[in-house]
């Protein structure tokens, strides 16, 4: 499919081909007035739905799955200071199984819920000191065995990252941008 239209935007006309794995309306990239990059799938109403790469003026980036214009279902978000999220979304927020990770070595591998640690899950610490493996909520801590959580968040971080790279691989291969010559 070759798509050529000119962008509102910047006033430039420019060529896309784009190779299209599921049926979702188009594909495409639009730059946002906050500065906040797109490259992905969107449906028939231009909303952001299936596979797609997100860069936010902060720094951070998501690649991954999106429904509604949010991250949903399972991706890798990366933080400016280095840190990483690599599992599932719900509506936007870390919600469900995944792993957290910091610079430093601190890593999280269990459960989320509305963008936080919640649930089961292994707390690894940076400074060496012992893990900590049981139920997280908010500030409180109960020990408990959860491997199962544990190798499931595991799973969901594979599956996240292989979703990040066939993102990377969809923008680097299929999505291809040339700007046209006047």
């Amino acid at each position: 499919m070759e798509v050529t239209r000119a962008d509102e935007q910047f006033n430039k006309p420019y060529q896309k081909v784009v190779t299209l794995q599921k049926k979702y309306g188009k594909t495409g990239s639009v730059k946002f007035e906050n500065g906040a990059l797109y490259i992905g799938d969107f449906d028939e109403d231009g909303v952001k739905t299936g596979l797609g790469h997100m860069e936010i003026p902060s720094g951070s980036t998501y690649d991954g799955t999106f429904n509604k214009g949010l991250p949903n279902g399972v991706g890798v978000m990366r933080f400016p200071d280095s840190s990483r999220y690599e599992g599932e979304f719900m509506q936007g927020w870390f919600h469900g199984h995944g792993v957290y990770s910091t610079i430093d070595g601190m890593k999280h591998e269990g459960e989320f819920r509305g963008g936080k640690i919640w649930g089961n899950g292994l707390m690894t610490y940076s400074d060496g000191s012992s893990s900590s493996e049981g139920y997280f909520q908010e500030t409180k801590f109960r020990e408990e065995p959860c491997k199962e959580n544990i190798l499931k968040s595991r799973k969901v971080a594979i599956l996240a990252r292989r979703c990040c790279e066939e993102v990377e691989g969809t923008c680097e291969v299929a999505i291809s941008v040339e700007a046209l010559k006047d």
